[in-house]
C-alpha cells in the first residue's frame, strides 16, 4: 500500500510541485492550504507531514505543538518546510520534534531522499529488543510502552528513542553528538540544545530522577 503525505503550505505553487513529484515517486498525497486544515487532515493518520512554517490559520510551530500534544497524532513524522534566514523557526521546530527540515527554495531531489530517510526509520523494526527494566522503569520497545512504578506514562516517537538508547546502556556517559547521529541521523542538522531540551523533558517524565549530566559531555542513566 502506497504511504501517504500530507503536504501543507500555502502557496499552490509549491503544493502542486510537491504533490506531482511525491505521487510520480508513488506516494499518496494529502494537501492542506492551512493550519487548521493540516490539523483537520492529521487525524486521517498520514505516514508523513511536509508542513510549512509561515502560513494562516495556526502556523507550522503551531500546528506541530498541537499534533504533539495529541497522543493519537504525536507519532507522525514531520519534516518542516522553511524559507532561508530562519534558522531560530529550525531550531525551535526540531526542539518540539520534527524530524528534519527543508530549506526552501525546495530541492525535489533533496526532499524524495528526505521523505524516503524519515519513513524508512519509522518503519525499523523494534521487535527483537527485549523489554528492559531498569529499577522503577520498564521499557517495551516494541510496544512503544514506559511504565514507571507500574503505571504507564506517555513518551513521544523522539524521546522515547532517547531513553531507549540511554537505557541500553545503564551507567555509561553518552555524549551529545553520538545521540544526535543515533537518534536523528548524521543527514540531519540538529544543534545540541536539541538533546538538552528533549532530556528536559525526559526528566520530567522521569519526575526528575534517573538522568544525570556529565557537564560538557553529554548524559547517562543512572542505577
Amino acid at each position: 500500500m502506497a504511504k501517504t503525505i500530507l503536504v501543507v503550505d500555502d502557496e499552490r505553487d509549491i503544493v502542486d510541485l510537491v504533490k506531482y513529484n511525491l505521487q510520480k515517486e508513488g506516494f499518496s498525497v494529502l494537501t492542506a492550504r492551512n493550519g487548521k486544515e493540516a490539523l483537520d487532515l492529521a487525524q486521517l493518520l498520514p505516514n508523513l507531514i511536509l508542513l510549512d512554517i509561515m502560513m494562516p490559520e495556526h502556523d507550522g510551530i503551531d500546528v506541530l505543538k498541537r499534533l504533539k500534544k495529541n497522543e493519537k497524532t504525536s507519532n507522525i513524522p514531520v519534516i518542516f518546510l522553511t524559507a532561508k534566514g530562519t534558522d531560530i523557526d529550525e531550531v525551535l521546530g526540531l526542539e518540539l520534534g520534527a524530524d528534519d527540515y527543508i530549506v526552501k527554495p525546495i530541492s525535489i531531489p533533496k526532499l524524495i531522499a528526505r521523505v524516503r530517510n524519515i519513513l524508512r526509520k519509522y518503519e525499523e523494526p523494534m521487535t527483537m529488543t527485549p523489554s528492559i527494566t531498569l529499577g522503577e522503569i520498564e521499557i517495551l520497545p516494541s510496544q512503544h510502552i514506559v511504565r514507571i512504578s507500574g503505571k504507564e506514562v506517555f513518551f513521544p516517537k523522539k524521546e522515547f528513542e532517547v531513553l531507549l538508547y540511554l537505557a541500553k546502556r545503564p551507567n555509561e556517559v553518552i555524549g551529545r553528538d553520538t545521540l544526535l547521529s543515533s537518534i536523528w541521523g548524521s543527514d540531519v542538522q540538529v544543534v545540541d540544545r536539541t538533546i538538552d531540551v528533549h532530556i528536559r523533558k525526559i526528566r520530567e517524565r522521569l519526575d526528575d530522577k534517573y538522568i544525570k549530566t556529565i557537564k560538557g559531555i553529554g548524559y547517562k542513566l543512572e542505577f
